[in-house]
């Protein structure tokens, strides 16, 4: 069943719209934050009379925008074709989990190889930024260095089908991720595995790099199911 949700009032506390040089994108980067921070929560009704008008947009951008999403897997059409917010079971979302994680760790082992010393530098210092921006205050900050950590290795891997099928993997899971992020329990097993991460692509040592990115999203879906978990004890409070 849809969550029913009043729109502009949430819009507005989240400052409107932002803008980029599309309509369609504007929308589509608004409404993709409002997901992953889930003040728009999984379920929730998009109708399109009221986000347009919400937004201050025509229906034409916004149908973009919406189509942008659910190709991210972030919105999701009933049969009448109603786009809600998508919510997908733990298994789907176990099954991109793993695929991502075969994705993470075949560019880890290419970056070895294929990265300049500058890059993995880079990779490092992106590490760096997520330890020091874990507070309350900062937690999407945070969350998007993290993201841009593993896209970073990605990009290092210098294959560029990879990275189009890794980022097709990641937009539907960042929701999840950001959402496991938040778990205070999980921070030091992340920050160990990244440790041993950036050490093994520091000593190029492809298995070693491998090995750590597989065993990085394993604990990535141990702690969803968690976090999932919390949340559905919060709701049926």
């Amino acid at each position: 069943m849809s969550v029913v949700i009043n729109l502009k009032d949430v819009l507005n506390a989240q400052g409107g719209l932002l803008r980029s040089p599309s309509l369609a994108e504007d929308a589509a980067q608004t409404l993709r934050k409002m997901i992953l921070l889930e003040k728009l929560p999984p379920g929730t009704a998009l109708p399109e009379r009221d986000l347009s008008q919400a937004l201050g947009i025509s229906r034409t951008p916004l149908r973009e925008a919406i189509r942008l999403l659910a190709g991210e897997g972030l919105v999701q059409y009933t049969a009448a074709r109603r786009p809600f917010v998508a919510d997908p079971s733990l298994e789907e979302i176990n099954d991109c989990l793993r695929i991502q994680g075969a994705l993470e760790a075949l560019a880890g082992e290419l970056a070895c190889t294929q990265a300049s010393t500058q890059q993995i530098k880079d990779i490092a210092q992106i590490n760096a930024t997520i330890i020091k921006t874990q507070g309350d205050n900062t937690r999407l900050h945070a969350f998007q260095a993290d993201m841009r950590f593993h896209q970073s290795i990605v990009k290092a891997a210098k294959n560029p089908p990879l990275a189009e099928t890794h980022a097709k993997y990641n937009a539907r899971l960042w929701r999840v991720r950001f959402l496991s992020s938040q778990r205070a329990d999980g921070r030091k097993s992340t920050r160990r595995e990244h440790h041993e991460i950036v050490q093994a692509l520091m000593a190029r040592d492809a298995p070693r790099t491998s090995r750590a990115l597989k065993a990085h999203l394993i604990t990535a879906e141990k702690n969803i199911a968690l976090a999932l978990k919390d949340r559905a004890a919060i709701t049926e409070e």
